[in-house]
């Protein structure tokens, strides 16, 4: 995921700080605003990453662990292996956790990595960069909801695509293991299914089937940054025809079964300031989460023993520009007391794709961004347990101010997502109704000034809150808030010992609902923590 020092967003000379916004760039931070103990900038070394994300809870009891993949990245060779069921646990299990341990040293791009067993894609993720003495990381997920690939020995395949030469000397070296807790075991799909030459047959009693979808803009060129690209007539060095909106579609047959705003992922190069993002990455940066679409309305369609065709697609992609991933998973649960789940779709309602950037010319250009759109399924199926209707809406928002000068020397966003879900289940008992409205934020400014330097401000957003109703009653409920913000300020065109970089990073991550409350703060200084707080 190779990043340009000075990308689309702000390629070009210097400009003086007297014409940006007729006003100097604000000064980064001085030695005095320093905390005691912590350099005036970045040195050769700095903190390990780490995040302040909730760590994965482990049940007590007795736990197998198995080594998946061990490799040393220096190219875009895959490492491929085989992974073979834990013994002495069973083969179903209270959880299965995955970890995976990194370590880079000298100089390298952050990379974008991925890892499939029997040909699931159970883990995404992108790396920090490191300092030239050297970092190790890790990152844990819950991947109990692939058990049923776990269960049966399978092919293993790993990339983390790198480039190493007499500049870019990282050696990127992961260790990724699975632990097993035995006991009382999860509710989990009963197949997890993987598309076939583009294609989806499912066993025909299948009573819910849930795609997901790891979609990222990656690969060091504009859809990496899809949210800044303006339309042709604007003169900005990302174009799109549509503008920046982007939307991730899923089909059966051709019509269209699930939308999705798409995670404004921020790389750990990204918005040309690596100093942001040496201790606290952007939130999913190193575990990228999978977009969830419910197709079982779709299921009386699927269930006919027959391949179907599923594709997915990104809306607002210029044609032929490459740049987007989007690997498809299927999690299926099924009627064991059915050999056959008949059903029908009921529902199909299309609303308009509204998508207006508007361009405004000046000494400060601007394009001002409106999308939205909205999209309700609805469909039943024929259980051993009774007719079971399932209804899923789906409404998108989004709104973003593109500013930037000529030369791109001054570059700004201010943006906003919104993907809020209503799924209603009416079956045996009362229907059960899931709300979740998830919002994602992007503000933040770059700015080149007098002696070729560089800050960015920035703040991200990743916010929901889900609730689930029965007879009229709050049954569960949860509310997350991670934000990232930073300061980080660095000198181009030297030698990396003469960039005297400077920045301020800080992560909060607030979860609160039913299950408890979660609240961790971190802070960095110049590679330094000097702030890690935990309490409710």
């Amino acid at each position: 995921m190779k990043r340009r020092i000075v990308m689309s967003m702000f390629a070009g000379a210097t400009l003086l700080a007297s014409t940006l916004l007729g006003a100097s760039p604000a000064p980064a931070a001085e030695p005095a605003d320093v905390p005691a103990g912590v350099p005036a900038e970045f040195g050769t070394d700095w903190h390990d990453p780490i995040t302040a994300a909730p760590p994965v809870t482990e049940p007590s009891g007795k736990s197998c662990r198995v080594t998946v993949a061990e490799a040393q990245f220096r190219d875009f060779t895959p490492y491929k292996g085989t992974y073979t069921p834990p013994r002495g646990c069973g083969d179903r299990w209270s959880k299965v956790v995955l970890r995976m341990d990194g370590k880079v040293k000298g100089r390298q791009f952050d990379r974008l990595g991925h890892l499939h067993v029997g040909g699931v894609e159970i883990f995404r993720t992108s790396t920090p960069e490191p300092s030239p003495d050297g970092i190790e990381w890790s990152v844990e997920k819950d991947v109990t909801r692939y058990s049923d690939t776990f269960r049966r020995s399978q092919d293993v395949e790993m990339l983390i695509g790198n480039v190493v030469d007499d500049t870019y000397t990282g050696v990127i070296d992961v260790k990724v293991t699975l632990t097993f807790y035995a006991g009382r075991p999860a509710a989990t799909p009963d197949r997890v299914l993987t598309l076939q030459d583009g294609t989806l047959t499912t066993p025909r009693n299948s009573e819910r089937i849930v795609a997901e979808v790891y979609a990222t803009g990656s690969g060091g060129g504009c859809e990496e940054f899809w949210y800044l690209s303006v339309p042709d007539e604007a003169p900005y060095s990302c174009k799109a025809a549509g503008g920046p909106y982007r939307e991730v579609q899923i089909k059966v047959d051709g019509q269209l079964a699930g939308i999705a705003a798409p995670f404004p992922h921020v790389w750990t190069g990204g918005w040309s300031n690596p100093f942001l993002w040496y201790v606290t990455p952007g939130p999913r940066a190193f575990d990228v989460k999978p977009i969830e679409y419910d197709l079982t309305p779709f299921a009386g369609i699927l269930n006919d023993g027959r391949p179907h065709r599923v594709e997915v697609s990104v809306v607002g992609v210029p044609e032929g520009q490459s740049g987007w991933s989007a690997p498809v998973n299927v999690l299926v649960r099924q009627d064991a007391k059915s050999k056959h789940v008949t059903g029908k779709l009921t529902t199909h309602q299309v609303g308009d794709l509204a998508n207006s950037s508007t361009y405004t010319p000046g000494s400060e250009h601007q394009v001002d961004t409106e999308g939205s759109h909205r999209l309700t399924v609805a469909g039943y199926v024929d259980t051993s347990h009774g007719r079971v209707a399932t209804t899923v809406s789906r409404t998108l928002t989004n709104t973003s101010t593109h500013r930037w000068t000529d030369g791109e020397n001054l570059d700004a966003l201010d943006a906003t997502w919104g993907d809020d879900e209503l799924v209603t289940v009416d079956g045996r008992g009362p229907a059960r109704t899931t709300r979740t409205q998830r919002t994602y934020t992007m503000d933040g400014s770059i700015t080149i000034g007098a002696g070729d330097r560089l800050r960015t401000v920035l703040t991200l957003g990743d916010r929901a809150t889900v609730g689930t109703t029965q007879a009229g009653r709050r049954i569960a409920w949860s509310w997350l808030d991670d934000t990232v913000e930073g300061d980080a300020s660095w000198t181009l065109n030297v030698p990396r010992d003469q960039r005297h970089a400077v920045g301020t990073t800080s992560e909060r991550y607030r979860l609160y609902g039913s299950d408890g409350c979660y609240d961790r703060s971190l802070t960095s200084v110049q590679g330094v923590l000097t702030e890690d707080r935990s309490g409710c």
